[in-house]
């Protein structure tokens, strides 16, 4: 077999592994649903994209976006943006955006990457919408900005803890709305400035201070191969 065609498996299982770990740890039968789905949604959605089945990508995107956007962030009311993050874990709780971050953007990426970005981010869902699917101009060099995000999402959930602000659940709940609304409207106004559907996962999103260290260790990555790159080196 292909080593390509063993990717969708080796995520499957990874998934599915997750999803029975979690379920027997917490006795919560949610989590072997979850999981199992999201795994299943992406091991297919990989093997479509493998195939070149057009499409595929934005298919598994929506089937994972909105259902953690709409179900999980709306209806069940948890933030699942990195305010969420902060939030269950000065609570003190392993559940939630804390089992999400450490799956998909703290431990996995080690796996997998930046597959979130890629195949389950419900802002990158809309923004690969649009029509600058291959960047204009050069990458611009706005690093410093996530970092910034990063700190600031950190001081907002702190400052609500440290002065005991009551309603800090409602709190949460409105930040992930107005924070998924900002981020839709800042996604895509700097694509159509910018010409480049990604520049703001490139130069805003906060999320990367988590995902720019284990990605560059990752067992399934896009890798250079020199031999074949023989005109820009």
């Amino acid at each position: 077999m292909d080593k390509k065609q063993l990717i969708p498996l080796v995520i499957w299982g990874f998934f599915l592994s997750i999803a029975f770990i979690l379920w027997r740890l917490f006795d919560n039968i949610f989590y072997l649903f979850n999981f199992a789905y999201i795994g299943t949604c992406l091991a297919l959605g990989i093997f479509l994209y493998i195939r070149k089945v057009k499409y595929a990508r934005n298919v598994v995107q929506a089937a994972i976006g909105l259902y953690m956007l709409i179900y999980l962030g709306i209806l069940s009311n948890e933030n699942m943006q990195i305010e969420g993050f902060w939030y269950f874990l000065f609570l003190g709780v392993f559940q939630a955006a804390v089992i999400h971050f450490v799956v998909a953007k703290i431990f996995g990426p080690l796996l997998f990457g930046r597959g979130f970005c890629g195949y389950a981010c419900w802002t990158a869902m809309v923004l690969d919408l649009l029509p600058y699917k291959t960047p204009q101009n050069p990458r611009k060099q706005f690093r410093y900005i996530p970092y910034i995000l990063f700190v600031i999402s950190f001081l907002f959930v702190s400052i609500l803890f440290l002065l005991r602000i009551p309603n800090i659940e409602s709190i949460m709940f409105w930040s992930f709305i107005v924070g998924n609304i900002a981020y839709y409207i800042c996604g895509i106004s700097l694509a159509y400035l910018l010409k480049d559907n990604r520049a703001f996962c490139k130069y805003i999103c906060p999320v990367t201070v988590f995902l720019r260290p284990p990605s560059r260790f990752a067992f399934i990555r896009v890798k250079n191969d020199t031999e074949r790159v023989v005109i820009c080196k």
